[in-house]
């Protein structure tokens, strides 16, 4: 690139940053995803870094936010507001700390919401402004003084004359998803993300709004103020704490880079569990002084960086809305999407659950919509860009009739918001799916039964469940698809016989499950297996003696008795029986002969495990006398975490119960 396509780049990107930094910092509003945002200020700052000569004053490199929104009385913070430069990879921040070496560091999640400046004068809140362009930010003080976790006097005495204290106002999220529900039930835009909700709710003119939202602040800092004594940024917490103000208490200081990359890593696995959105996480210098002798650039202080996780948030176009039927009939609406890469993979669907789904979130077919997808969990829509909407857009309508057989949909239970078709035997979409349910990894583990093989058994070959188990080799040779597989058609259609005969002598509590009996899941089908051992005893049990076991209660006994009321369900557990499938537990002597070193014990098993998979460890559990929980409480015994354990090791932390790791676990199974 010569020196005027290099110029012409520059004027157009800094065009497309201020841009966005208006709808951002002014509009409450999102127009492109953050990666997209950070992947132009990258171009720019390598640009800049080429032909220094193209900087200017006011480019987004040298400049912090935006302008004031001049709705509100503008002002001038007593000491400017900075920004952070930010970092992508693990290699990035080695080089960060390499060139910034100090004592301690300070690290905490970077909380995506909306900077806030606190004025205090003699311990009494005199003002709150918004970031602005740094310098001049927006008076937002009758808002902020709604925020019942800010106080409007501080603690204690002694307080200096004035002092700035620098924080995070943010939407929680769980209150975000119940906000904009009811936002579209009023006929008003709802917000993309917490943080424009966190926005748009603190510049609302009345702040009876305001105070009707449930807006949160963490401090991260100070601005003016002469600190005395104090010496390290994590005692200023300690002082700020002190005062009354919200403090998180998830700031660490650590010595080391391992330690800092550790942080990181942690917080990576929780971010969907945090009660606020974070995109990454701050490191600071802790020693002040060292905070003063590396000092700031034009725009961001030398000594803090942002460490940015891969981005999880998109914007991409919804192109259509269509229903796809699942196993036990439910119709659920799902998002056809322009293919867009998030974390790591094409995305081109994502799930919308019930017509109820789609209008609480507002969108419409021909949206820019903001989608996330966090690690292997179903891409979700968070909601529209309402801005950038041109009217060709329209609302979608849920069919009434299932697009698989024609059979008109409806709600099965009173008080049931899904739609559901009720030609559960004929429809070609209910079996596929059932099909391919009963191959999966956590029912019968089928290798060689996928959701591609599924599709094409019940192309002609199964006609229901009852002949899954009855398959001949002459009947597969008869598809075309297992002639193009890789391999002989013998071989091919030999190896999903062989897996088939192998799933015959899976445990009963999995044979349960692979019958799809609505509600019956792993849980309840372990107990059941656990105290009655037989298919034929469970079916032929009382509503009351199913009740009474642990983890089933009414709605389960009832699906159980209402699915074997009908013939060819029982048509099904006839046929597997005559086929050889093993529909009791060899030997099974009752629940109180159950016996092993776990007897009595309630566990639960959460994370990624290496030797084995979850399942595996949980039917150990049980084969060695063991409950195996799908929740952690007071009566859970002890909780086996691997990597990328959540809430649940969080709450067995919270709760003191014992937390081992799989190699702990393997060796308590000797």
């Amino acid at each position: 690139m010569n020196h005027d396509e290099a110029k012409n780049r520059v004027d157009e990107l800094v065009d497309q940053i201020n841009s966005h930094r208006r709808a951002y910092y002014e509009g409450n509003t999102v127009l492109i995803s953050d990666a997209e945002y950070d992947a132009l200020i990258v171009e720019l700052e390598r640009l800049e870094l080429k032909f220094p000569e193209l900087i200017t004053g006011d480019s987004p490199t040298q400049t912090v936010g935006g302008q004031a929104n001049q709705t509100f009385a503008p002002v001038t913070h007593l000491e400017r507001m900075m920004s952070l430069d930010n970092v992508f990879s693990k290699e990035e921040l080695a080089a960060w700390i390499a060139k910034t070496p100090a004592k301690r560091y300070l690290v905490e999640l970077k909380i995506d919401g909306l900077a806030i400046n606190l004025r205090y004068v003699n311990g009494q809140l005199v003002s709150a402004a918004t970031r602005g362009d740094g310098v001049v930010g927006e008076d937002v003080t009758a808002n902020v003084k709604t925020i019942k976790s800010i106080p409007q006097r501080l603690l204690g005495d002694n307080h200096p004359e004035v002092v700035e204290i620098r924080g995070e106002i943010y939407f929680p999220v769980k209150e975000f998803q119940e906000l904009n529900a009811r936002l579209i039930d009023e006929g008003k835009a709802p917000f993309a993300n917490p943080r424009n909700s966190a926005s748009g709710s603190l510049r609302q003119k009345d702040s009876k709004v305001t105070a009707s939202r449930p807006l949160q602040m963490l401090v991260h800092g100070i601005g003016a103020w002469n600190q005395g004594e104090v010496q390290n940024q994590s005692d200023l917490y300690g002082v700020l704490k002190g005062w009354g103000l919200p403090t998180s208490s998830r700031v660490r200081v650590l010595e080391t880079t391992e330690e800092v990359v550790g942080y990181i890593d942690d917080f990576e696995k929780q971010r969907h569990s945090l009660e606020h959105e974070i995109d990454g996480v701050v490191i600071k210098v802790d020693d002040l002084n060292e905070q003063r002798e590396l000092g700031f650039t034009s725009r961001a202080p030398r000594w803090a960086i942002a460490y940015k996780y891969a981005p999880e948030q998109v914007n991409t176009k919804l192109l259509d809305i269509r229903v796809s039927v699942g196993r036990t009939g439910r119709a659920t609406p799902y998002a056809v999407v322009e293919p867009v890469k998030v974390a790591g993979s094409i995305i081109e669907f994502a799930t919308l659950h019930n017509q109820d789904v789609v209008k609480a979130k507002g969108v419409l077919i021909g949206d820019t919509i903001v989608i996330r997808k966090a690690g292997d969990v179903i891409p979700e829509i968070l909601g529209p860009v309402v801005d950038l909407r041109d009217g060709s857009e329209r609302a979608f309508v849920m069919p009434t009739q299932c697009p698989d057989c024609g059979e008109t949909l409806r709600a099965m239970s009173e008080g049931d918001i899904d739609l559901r078709c009720p030609n559960s035997q004929g429809c070609p979409a209910q079996l596929r799916e059932r099909i391919a349910f009963i191959g999966s990894r956590g029912v019968l583990d089928i290798e060689a039964l996928g959701e591609v093989t599924a599709i094409e058994l019940c192309k002609g070959i199964l006609r229901d469940d009852a002949e899954l188990f009855a398959l001949t080799q002459e009947q597969l040779m008869t598809a075309d698809y297992f002639k193009k597989k890789d391999g002989t058609p013998a071989e091919v259609t030999g190896k999903l016989l062989k897996n088939l005969e192998d799933a015959k002598t899976r445990p009963l509590w999995r044979i349960l499950v692979a019958l799809n009996i609505r509600h019956v899941g792993p849980v309840a089908s372990r107990s059941l297996a656990t105290n009655f051992g037989s298919l034929e005893a469970i079916f032929s049990a009382s509503k009351p003696d199913l009740e009474a076991i642990d983890g089933v209660g009414t709605i389960i006994a009832e699906s159980l008795i209402d699915w074997f009321k009908v013939e060819w369900h029982r048509n099904i557990v006839m046929r597997w029986n005559e086929c050889g499938v093993q529909t009791a537990t060899p030997g099974f002597q009752g629940p109180e002969a159950s016996s092993g070193i776990f007897s009595g014990k309630s566990i639960v098993v959460t994370g990624t495990l290496v030797e084995m998979t979850r399942e595996q460890a949980e039917e150990s559990i049980i084969a060695l006398g063991g409950k195996a929980s799908s929740s952690v409480s007071k009566n859970t015994s002890f909780v086996v975490a691997g990597p990328g354990a959540g809430s649940k090791l969080a709450k067995a932390e919270q709760l003191g119960i014992e937390v081992i790791d799989e190699a702990e676990f393997l060796n308590r199974t000797k």
